[in-house]
């Protein structure tokens, strides 16, 4: 089974990331860029076959090591 993580900052926190970008990308030429924000994409391999287990399985990796929940969100897809 595969799992892919999206962690993303939470609303309110600064991203000085996601402004450099923004700004990287207007000076680049592309004026349509209103606001960018940074996050992260992990994609596992699980041995688990049992759907359920899993999910609970990569949440509890994600609240312990993979986002940091003070200041950051994530979400979860099997397949």
């Amino acid at each position: 089974m595969k799992a892919r993580i999206h962690v993303t900052l939470k609303n309110g926190v600064l991203d000085p990331q996601g402004k450099a970008i923004e700004h990287a990308l207007g000076n680049m030429g592309f004026d349509g860029v209103e606001a960018a924000r940074q996050g992260k994409y992990i994609e596992l391999d699980l041995k688990s076959t049992d759907r359920a287990s899993a999910e609970k399985e990569v949440d509890e990796m994600c609240r312990k090591l993979l986002a940091n929940t003070v200041i950051e969100n994530y979400s979860i897809e099997l397949e």
